[in-house]
C-alpha cells in the first residue's frame, strides 16, 4: 500500500455525521496516519467554484454483500423466489476469484462505499483458502475496508429439511447425487482450522468474521461453537436470518418456543452479531434483538428482487435496534448505487403512514454511515468527520444536487436522501487515500478488468456450461417440496 501524503481539502459544506452539524465553508486536513488532522471554518472567498459546490460526508458502509463482480442476471440467474433462485446460481461461470472480487469492490468504491461486509460464496468449496486470499488482495488493490465473512455451511443443502424427500421428486438417476450433497459439506472442525490459516491474509483493509451462513444452513453445535469463539476472541459474527416466509415456516415448525430466542440460548445474540435481511421477525424477536444490541442489515432491493418481503425498518428503529443497510450484490438497477438504495429504504419504509413525513432521514443516514461501519470494522471513531476520525470520506457534487433549489439555504440531508446518486460522487477517500475520482478507481483499471471478467465468463460458458435442464428440473422439484410442506416435517409444531 502506498504512503499517505498529507493534504488539505476545502469544501463548501460538511455533514459531520448523521445527526451532526452541517458546516459551511471548511478546510479539512488529512494527516499521514490516514486520519483527519483538523477541521476548521474558512472564508468562502478562499474556495474555488468547484470547492464551494461540494458537500463532504463520511464514507458509506455496505453492511451485507456477496462480491458479485459478475452480476447474477449476466449469467442467467433470473430474479425469483430465493429458494428457486439458489439453484440458478449453478449457471455462474468459473472465473478468477480475484477478478470477481476486485471488480465488485471497485464498483462499490467508485460509488462512495468505503467499508463492506463480504459474505463469501465459494465457487469451489475445496478452494476456500485460495478464494479468501484472492479477496484479500482485491481489498488491498481497491483500498477500501473489507470484512470477509467466512462461511460455515454444514446443514440442509438444497432445501430446509430432509434431502430424501427432495430426491424422491427427481428422476431416479439423480437421487444418489442429491442424497450425497450433505456428505460434501465442510464440518465445523475443518472450517475452524481453515479459518485459523486464513488469518494470515488479514491486513489493515481486510479482516475475518465468523459467518454461519444462516441458522437453517448451520448445525446447532456449530452455531454454539461460533458463539463461544466470538465471545473468546471478540471477532464479529454475520449471518442471514429469516429472509423468506418459507424460512419462517421452517423455523416455527422446528423451534416453536421462538427461533430468535433459541439462537439466544445458543449464545449467538450479542453486540458482535449482525443479521442480514430479518424480514420475517415478530414483535418478540425485535425486542430481543434490541436488548442484545444486535445489528440488522436491511437489504431492500434484494428482498424485492428475490420476492422475500419487506423488512420492518420502522419497527426495528422504534425498538432501538441498530439498523444498517446492504446491497447484497442485488441492487435494484444492478448498479451498486448505495445512495439510491438509501432513498428506496427511506421512501418504502414510510408505507402505511398516512400523515407526516415518515422516518427521519437522519435515521437512515445513521445506518449507512455509522451502524453499518461498526458492524464491519468495529468501533474506530469512523462514520463522522472530526479530528482524529479515519479519513473515510465522500465528496459529492452538491451544486448539481441543489441546482434548482429556490430557497437560499439548501438542506443537504433532505437532498442527499431525496435525489443523490452515484453520479454525484466526485471523489472517495478510504483511510486517507483517494480510491476513486470522477467515477474512476485510482488503484485499478476497473473498465479493463470488467471487460476481462466478461470475456473470461463468456469463454467459460461457451466451453463448459450444459446444465440448464438439470437446474430447471431441480427448481421444479424444490417448488413441489415446499408446496407439500416437506420443510415442516420433523417439526414439533406446524404453523
Amino acid at each position: 500500500m502506498t504512503e499517505i501524503t498529507p493534504f488539505t481539502l476545502r469544501v463548501g459544506r460538511v455533514l459531520t455525521s448523521a445527526f451532526g452539524d452541517v458546516l459551511g465553508p471548511s478546510e479539512v486536513r488529512i494527516g499521514a496516519d490516514g486520519r483527519i488532522a483538523s477541521l476548521a471554518p474558512v472564508s468562502v472567498d478562499f474556495l474555488t467554484a468547484d470547492e464551494a459546490g461540494a458537500l463532504l460526508i463520511p464514507g458509506l458502509a455496505d453492511a451485507h454483500d456477496h462480491g458479485r463482480g459478475l452480476r447474477t442476471l449476466a449469467f442467467g440467474a433470473a430474479d425469483q423466489s430465493l429458494e428457486t433462485w439458489l439453484p440458478d446460481l449453478g449457471r455462474q461461470p468459473r472465473i478468477d476469484p480475484w477478478l470477481n472480487a476486485v471488480v465488485a469492490l471497485g464498483r462499490l468504491a467508485r460509488n462512495g462505499v468505503t467499508a463492506v461486509n463480504h459474505c463469501h460464496n465459494t465457487q469451489d468449496g475445496r478452494a476456500l483458502l485460495v478464494e479468501a486470499e484472492a479477496v484479500s488482495r482485491a481489498a488491498r488493490d481497491v483500498g477500501i475496508s473489507v470484512a470477509f465473512a467466512w462461511p460455515f455451511f454444514d446443514r440442509n443443502p438444497l432445501v430446509y429439511g430432509e434431502l430424501s424427500l427432495l430426491a424422491a421428486r427427481l428422476p431416479e438417476e439423480r437421487r444418489a447425487g442429491v442424497l450425497a450433497a450433505a456428505g460434501g459439506m465442510r464440518d465445523c472442525a475443518i472450517n475452524f482450522a481453515l479459518f485459523d490459516q486464513a488469518k494470515a491474509f488479514e491486513h489493515e483493509g481486510f479482516t475475518l468474521q465468523y459467518h454461519p451462513v444462516a441458522p437453517q444452513w448451520t448445525m446447532p453445535e456449530t452455531l454454539a461453537a461460533i458463539a463461544r469463539a466470538s465471545a473468546a476472541d471478540g471477532r464479529k459474527v454475520h449471518t442471514h436470518l429469516l429472509e423468506t416466509e418459507l424460512q419462517r415456516e421452517w423455523a416455527y415448525a422446528h423451534h416453536p418456543q421462538g427461533f430468535v430466542a433459541w439462537l439466544d440460548e445458543l449464545g449467538l445474540l450479542s453486540d458482535r452479531l449482525t443479521v442480514a435481511h430479518a424480514v420475517w421477525l415478530d414483535v418478540e424477536d425485535i425486542a430481543l434483538l434490541a436488548e442484545r444490541r444486535v445489528t440488522v442489515s436491511v437489504n431492500v432491493s434484494s428482498n424485492m428482487r428475490l420476492r422475500s418481503g419487506f423488512p420492518q425498518v420502522g419497527a426495528l428503529l422504534e425498538a432501538g435496534v441498530r439498523v444498517a443497510f446492504g446491497l447484497d450484490g442485488m441492487a435494484l438497477d444492478d448498479d451498486e448505487d448505495m445512495l439510491r438504495e438509501l432513498r428506496l429504504v427511506w421512501h418504502a419504509s414510510a408505507r402505511g403512514k398516512a400523515l407526516g413525513k415518515g422516518l427521519d432521514p437522519r435515521m437512515i443516514l445513521k445506518g449507512a454511515l455509522e451502524d453499518g461501519r461498526r458492524s464491519i470494522v468495529g468501533e474506530d471513531s469512523g462514520g463522522r468527520i472530526a479530528p482524529g476520525a479515519p479519513a473515510d470520506l465522500v465528496l459529492l457534487d452538491f451544486a448539481a444536487l441543489s441546482a434548482d433549489y429556490v430557497m437560499p439555504d439548501p438542506d443537504p440531508v433532505r437532498l442527499l436522501l431525496g435525489r443523490a446518486q452515484s453520479r454525484h460522487v466526485r471523489r472517495v477517500f478510504a483511510r486517507g487515500r483517494i480510491v476513486a475520482e470522477k467515477g474512476i478507481c485510482t488503484g485499478i483499471d476497473l473498465a479493463a478488468l470488467e471487460a476481462r471478467l466478461i470475456e473470461e465468463a463468456r469463454r467459460y460458458h461457451a466451453m463448459s456450461f450444459s446444465g440448464a435442464d438439470s437446474i430447471t428440473e431441480m427448481q421444479d422439484a424444490i417448488q413441489n417440496y415446499y408446496k407439500c410442506g416437506c420443510h415442516l416435517i420433523g417439526g414439533v409444531n406446524r404453523p
